[in-house]
């Protein structure tokens, strides 16, 4: 069987990285506007989504369907400035685990595309 990036992170990290994570989202005055529901809420979603998004237990899928990311993100206004502040986040949310530094590149490379394609609205 294959290791997944999610076996190589393991559950501990990944629910550091989440709360890490978040922690600097809501801090952060270009995009904490974007996260308004509950924080637990939103902390566990994501949890959920990157267990699968690294090849983890489709636990995401389970519970809520489908990700359909660009589509659930539609309702909100994310600009490439936005997308921006919110991979400085996770960059610096992973730059804080207590993994190998490869490991922390490969996660990191996979959110770039992923957040770029959420932009839905040009620069005024």
């Amino acid at each position: 069987m294959q290791t997944t990036l999610y076996d190589e992170l393991g559950e501990e990290n990944l629910r550091t990285l989440v709360d890490r994570f978040y922690d600097l989202v809501f801090e952060n005055e270009q995009i904490a506007h974007l996260f308004k529901t509950d924080k637990n809420e939103i902390k566990e979603r994501q949890r959920l989504f990157l267990t699968q998004f690294f090849g983890g237990p489709a636990l995401y899928s389970e519970k809520f369907g489908h990700p359909r990311l660009r589509a659930r993100h539609m309702p909100h206004i994310i600009t490439q400035d936005d997308a921006v502040a919110w991979l400085s986040c996770m960059s610096v949310a992973l730059k804080d685990l207590p993994i190998d530094e490869a490991l922390k590149d490969e996660l990191f490379k996979r959110f770039v595309p992923t957040a770029m394609f959420m932009v839905n609205q040009d620069e005024n």
